[in-house]
């Protein structure tokens, strides 16, 4: 049998995507104010990204970040353990550790890294790592490059959890979570799942990328949300450039766990560190995050705003409380003539698709920002109707408003 190239491998795989309408396509964004941007020329009001907190361009945090690179240069210079490390970094560690209560923090250059230091610095063949099954692609990812047994329980599953742990043979156990899960908006049973790692003696990890700034008092996340601690949670993931908008991420938590980490994991030892100005802009984004909190008001203001206008109009939700919307779609297609159709009307909204959400399960996933104003809530809800209206059209011939849409 012939080898096949890598000519051969990549056309088939671009003729299979093409032919199943999931193509991706890279967007430039020339100019960002505020809520909006421009691109490809056009100005749109952007509800796709992740800046909840509306903190990416605050004055504050752009002032420090300017400030630093006057000062530190642009670079890390080198990885933490060899002369990386600045004052900045560490003041930056210590105030992630004091908002969300755990005695020590450590940065990494991103959420994907962090995720891959924990689970690999800590299980390997004889171990098991226990997932939700709607997990981020890095924590799978991670724990297949761990070599550890990779088990999956049906989302938001306590009890899938416990049926996975059940009769597995000695070697570590660690139940790894997100706290709020980027495409379906929703928390986890965190309580639950704590309960479960007690009983099975397993390590407790949560990613909260997408819960920390946003929920919680103070905004400390999915795990203080859950009124649990670092006896219950020993190692959390904080990223830096969703709500906090900058770069990069840290793991908080037990100080012994996050020591283990500093000296063997892989994805911290062998990576240049943060830019010392980039540490600085994020510890001015904590120091807001803390304590303006009309910025989560607003958003869960927003939020519901969102929700009781589309459920008017007859939008297929999901059950999420967060700045994280979906508005199911069903197929590729329709999801990406909504998406198409919300862009002509002036509204940047993402078209999610397989593999990152599972068959049938396409949708656009708006995303809430402080940045956003009550009345562009209401025309982007108005503009998706539309949108679903379009697409039924073109579908069936005839017009559907008000119906649910196919999941």
């Amino acid at each position: 049998m012939a080898r096949a190239t890598w000519r051969e491998r990549i056309d088939a795989a671009r003729e299979q995507r093409v032919a199943s309408a999931r193509v991706r396509v890279r967007r430039t964004v020339t100019q960002r104010d505020g809520a909006r941007c421009v691109v490809d020329g056009r100005s749109l009001l952007n509800f796709c990204g992740n800046d909840y907190l509306g903190l990416s361009q605050h004055f504050a945090v752009v002032g420090a970040l300017q400030d630093a690179a006057s000062r530190e240069g642009a670079g890390g210079v080198a990885s933490h353990l060899v002369c990386g490390h600045h004052a900045i970094h560490d003041a930056l560690e210590r105030e992630l550790a004091d908002w969300l209560g755990a005695p020590r923090a450590l940065l990494f250059g991103s959420g994907y890294l962090a995720n891959l230091a924990v689970i690999q610095a800590l299980l390997g063949d004889e171990d098991v790592c226990v997932q939700d099954r709607l997990n981020h692609a890095s924590l799978i990812d991670a724990a297949r490059l761990a070599g550890c047994r990779l088990r999956r329980y049906p989302h938001a599953d306590a009890e899938g959890a416990i049926r996975q742990l059940r009769g597995m043979p000695e070697g570590m156990a660690m139940i790894a979570t997100d706290g709020v899960f980027s495409m379906d908006g929703d928390v986890a049973p965190l309580r639950e799942l704590a309960l479960v790692a007690r009983v099975q003696k397993a390590l407790l990890y949560v990613d909260d990328a997408h819960g920390i700034g946003v929920a919680g008092p103070d905004g400390r996340g999915t795990v203080a949300a859950a009124k649990l601690g670092t006896n219950d949670v020993p190692l959390q993931l904080a990223t830096l450039g969703k709500a906090l908008g900058g770069y990069g991420a840290a793991v908080v938590g037990d100080a012994d766990l996050i020591g283990h980490l500093a000296e063997t994991a892989r994805s911290y030892i062998y990576t240049t560190a943060l830019p010392p100005a980039q540490a600085a802009a994020t510890l001015a984004a904590v120091k807001l995050a803390r304590n303006e909190h009309w910025r989560r008001n607003k958003l869960e203001e927003l939020t519901g705003r969102f929700r009781e206008r589309s459920q008017r109009l007859g939008l297929d939700l999901l059950d999420s409380q967060t700045p994280i919307q979906p508005v199911m779609c069903g197929d590729d297609d329709r999801a990406l003539a909504m998406a198409q159709s919300l862009e002509q009307a002036g509204y940047w909204v993402a078209a999610i698709r397989p593999p990152t959400v599972p068959e049938g399960r396409a949708r656009l996933r708006v995303t809430l920002s402080a940045l956003h104003g009550a009345g562009d809530v209401d025309g982007l809800v108005d503009a998706i109707a539309y949108a679903r209206d379009r697409a039924n059209i073109g579908r069936t011939g005839l017009p559907e408003r008000g119906l649910a849409l196919v999941r």
